[in-house]
């Protein structure tokens, strides 16, 4: 029994923490609303025109700003009030559904207008992030937070299972309109926890040169071989391992299951990473963790390239191999993050985080594009599994580059851990 429990996650954050239960049961509810968005947004547009390229393009106007806002989300943060900053993206993000809801509704379908309002939208959501991120470690207690960064594991998880499914089920049955309807309703759930929660005063950091630390932060990251080769990792894993922008095609095209099986194949990869999520109490005990990235990294490839081998009657295989592949890149974020943790100083510990999630949000946007692209020039099929396969050549290429990855152990976790807080101390007195 005790091995069987170590496996399951710890809900102590959400018993003890009424702000915390708040905020998070809130951001389950927009989460699954939002997930609806996501599988609505990429079905009308490739209805709309037939083309793959076109459903690319919205990784693009997501990634612009995703990659483009964090860092200047991440000083508003540290500024003003983070849980009234919070109410306000929520209500940004809720307004940008609303107008999606209305353009469809009335007819105003235009691409641009698609295209624009999912900018506004990842405009919102990149202030949002730091925001949220920055608030939970105060709603619980220090040493509760691994607990609650888990819990939110699981509610992201959860709502791409969610979210997904009853999407498909929604446009099919009542068109794409509603689902953007669902999604509007849904704010009012974050938007009322984000009212209702309290937390302690904020201590406001006006540092007096925001440009000098984003560079010091830069170039310890990349004077870092090692954190900056977890990094490169990941972005060259979701560049060409991303195929969401293809899933349309291929419920329509290769597995022939329509809006509904649509649905699956976006609730498929939760599947995988809510799996991944509430059994991952082995991990910790994992010493080589720079290898087992890199092995998370392979496995996600050849899962993708194998998704990509399939044919119509293999659906539910397919349905396997893309929450397969979710669960790698749930584990490799797992021990990239406790790498990050582990080695980074102190005092660098926001920006850096700030900067990994640039390279964790930037991949997979920009991996849509990638997808559509080569998926235009020679075929959805080629694009997949070339992905898949680029994604495992990446992983040996960066072992080779970075041979501190691969020799990574928890130990030196230990000491490097030791040596920071001596800095920190000394920086003290």
């Amino acid at each position: 029994m005790p091995r069987a429990t170590a496996l399951l996650p710890d809900l102590s954050p959400l018993r003890r923490h009424r702000s915390f239960r708040l905020l998070w049961l809130g951001q389950l509810v927009s989460s699954a609303g939002t997930q609806i968005r996501l599988v609505a947004l990429p079905y009308q547009i490739y209805v709309m025109t037939g083309s793959v390229f076109h459903v690319g393009l919205l990784g693009l106007f997501q990634a612009v700003p995703l990659i483009a806002l964090p860092l200047f989300g991440g000083v508003l943060a540290d500024r003003m009030d983070r849980r009234r900053l919070l109410i306000a993206t929520q209500s940004g993000l809720a307004l940008t559904s609303l107008a999606l809801a209305i353009v469809t509704q009335v007819g105003l379908t235009e691409l641009w207008i698609l295209y624009g309002l999912t900018a506004v939208a990842a405009s919102f959501s990149a202030i949002d992030q730091p925001a949220r991120g920055s608030l939970v470690p105060t709603l619980v207690d220090r040493s509760e937070l691994p607990a609650a960064i888990a819990l939110n594991q699981m509610l992201h998880s959860t709502a791409a299972i969610i979210g997904p499914a009853v999407g498909g089920v929604v446009i099919a049955s009542y068109g794409v309109g509603t689902a953007y309807w669902l999604d509007v309703v849904s704010f009012a759930a974050a938007i009322g926890a984000a009212v209702a929660i309290t937390a302690p005063r904020q201590v406001v950091a006006l540092p007096k040169s925001i440009l000098g630390s984003l560079m010091e932060g830069v170039t310890y990251v990349v004077r870092q071989r090692l954190l900056f080769s977890t990094m490169v990792l990941d972005l060259a894993a979701m560049f060409f391992g991303s195929v969401r922008a293809l899933m349309p095609f291929y419920a329509e095209q290769v597995f022939r299951v329509g809006a509904q099986g649509l649905g699956l194949l976006y609730a498929a990869p939760g599947v995988g990473a809510l799996l991944a999520a509430v059994t991952s109490g082995w991990v910790s005990g994992v010493r080589r963790q720079g290898l087992a990235v890199l092995l998370a990294v392979c496995a996600w490839g050849i899962a993708i390239a194998a998704f990509g081998l399939m044919t119509e009657g293999m659906f539910l295989l397919a349905l396997v191999l893309v929450a397969i592949a979710e669960a790698a890149d749930v584990l490799s974020a797992i021990f990239r993050h406790t790498i990050l943790q582990s080695v980074v100083r102190e005092e660098l510990r926001g920006r850096l985080t700030a900067m990994n999630g640039l390279f964790v949000i930037g991949g997979p946007n920009l991996g849509q594009v990638r997808a559509g692209a080569v998926a235009a020039l020679v075929s959805p099929q080629f694009a997949v599994i070339t992905g898949g396969l680029a994604c495992v050549l990446s992983a040996v290429a960066v072992a080779i580059w970075a041979p501190e990855l691969p020799r990574y152990e928890r130990a030196t976790a230990v000491k490097a851990e030791e040596m920071n807080d001596t800095r920190g101390s000394d920086a003290a007195t």
